[in-house]
């Protein structure tokens, strides 16, 4: 009989053997991403389909792209086959054009999105009309204060001179939150107790976006007169300097398509 070798395998030797196998295996799992240092791995990569082009012998890859398409009703559809999407449109036929594709069952208010030329504008607008609901004015006086101390609040605009200023800071934070602290930035701090009693509910505070270059803010109802929200319109356009500062604008109801106007 021939001899037996028998080889004896330390227990260091054998996790050795171990890791080593363990480290290529890894290895092979490695995946090099451009960007990417030294060492550093992904979990998982989603990579594009790619398609062999025999003829050449090169490889063509293909973006798969996630497209999210929002699924309009039958109503905006039908809406919005009722003019033209690509053309601009005057103010009066776009007023127009809002009221007749306006769907909702209740009178819907006329929003008006604007893109200007910068962000971090903002500005007053003295609206002719009222737009939308009727809003309760109030000037402050000693009887407002009263009413404050009770947490009573029945208006939803607050004027104040500087002289009554004072005597609403206590209520800063009732009345802060709600909007309500009058102000020089919205028009609500005046100088005199004449120009608070003429103050105008059809006046408001329009501002961009803080990121962002956008307009939003409403100039009516779909059930008030063409020429009314015509002239609330041109007041905007105005207050922002039309053409010069204003890139584009678009009129819509609270449920219909949005229309292109003229600046």
């Amino acid at each position: 009989m021939g001899k037996t070798k028998t080889a004896f395998v330390s227990e260091g030797e054998n996790k050795n053997e171990q890791k080593h196998e363990k480290a290529h295996k890894t290895e092979a799992e490695k995946v090099h991403l451009s960007g990417l240092k030294g060492g550093q791995r992904v979990k998982m990569v989603e990579a594009a389909p790619i398609e062999t082009v025999e003829e050449t012998g090169t490889e063509k890859k293909q973006t798969t792209k996630k497209i999210i398409e929002k699924i309009r009703g039958k109503k905006y559809i039908d809406a919005k086959k009722k003019f033209d999407n690509t053309k601009i449109y005057s103010a009066p036929e776009a007023i127009k054009l809002v009221k007749e594709t306006s769907y909702s069952k209740f009178d819907g208010t006329v929003e008006l999105h604007m893109i200007v030329k910068k962000a971090g504008i903002t500005t007053q607008v003295a609206l002719p009309h009222q737009a939308g609901k009727t809003k309760k004015v109030e000037v402050a006086s000693d009887e407002t204060v009263e009413k404050l101390k009770s947490g009573d609040i029945d208006f939803d605009i607050l004027v104040a001179t500087p002289a009554m200023m004072p005597k609403l800071v206590p209520f800063a934070r009732l009345l802060g939150p709600k909007g309500l602290m009058p102000n020089p930035k919205n028009g609500t701090l005046v100088p005199d107790e004449k120009k608070a009693k003429s103050f105008s509910t059809g006046t408001v505070t329009l501002k961009t976006e803080k990121e962002a270059p956008l307009v939003h803010t409403v100039i009516g109802k779909v059930g008030q007169d063409t020429k009314e929200l015509t002239e609330n319109l041109e007041a905007v356009f105005k207050a922002f300097g039309g053409s010069k500062q204003i890139d584009k604008a678009y009129i819509k109801a609270t449920m219909g398509p949005s229309v292109k106007v003229k600046i």
